[in-house]
């Protein structure tokens, strides 16, 4: 990408390319430039067309609020109530509690691998309703 960059801005690279190309080639080539040149301004028209009126809008919104005497900072208190909450990893409760002979109490949340002290006590007959907490 950055090879064909150097030949197309520098004039003297980008004569040295065009050395073997006829003109008819030459031509079709600049005109092929000139309309990615022109699609490239609308682009950048339609772009700073829709930033215009995405300002206009905001405008119109601040006048409106202005005028019913809403606050800025009033109006993100009441979005930050419905904003939906997000999940943090670790809320899982535990689900089963076993406590050992050494008077340790273990937690588990029924999810993943089992651990290896309910998995002996379910190996000695245990049951997982045994554990079931609360």
């Amino acid at each position: 990408m950055s090879e064909i960059l150097n030949v197309l801005t520098r004039k003297t690279s980008l004569r040295k390319a065009c050395k073997e190309l006829s003109l008819a080639e030459m031509e079709k080539l600049s005109e092929n430039l000139l309309e990615l040149i022109e699609e490239r301004k609308e682009e950048e028209a339609a772009r700073l067309e829709e930033e215009r009126e995405k300002r206009e809008k905001l405008e119109q919104i601040k006048r409106e609020m202005a005028e019913s005497g809403i606050d800025i900072g009033e109006l993100m208190e009441s979005l930050e109530g419905a904003a939906p909450k997000k999940r943090t990893k670790g809320t899982v409760k535990p689900k089963y509690q076993i406590t050992d002979s050494e008077g340790k109490v273990h937690q588990w949340t029924g999810r993943g691998r089992t651990p290896k002290v309910f998995q002996k006590f379910f190996d000695e007959g245990g049951s997982k309703e045994e554990c079931l907490i609360g």
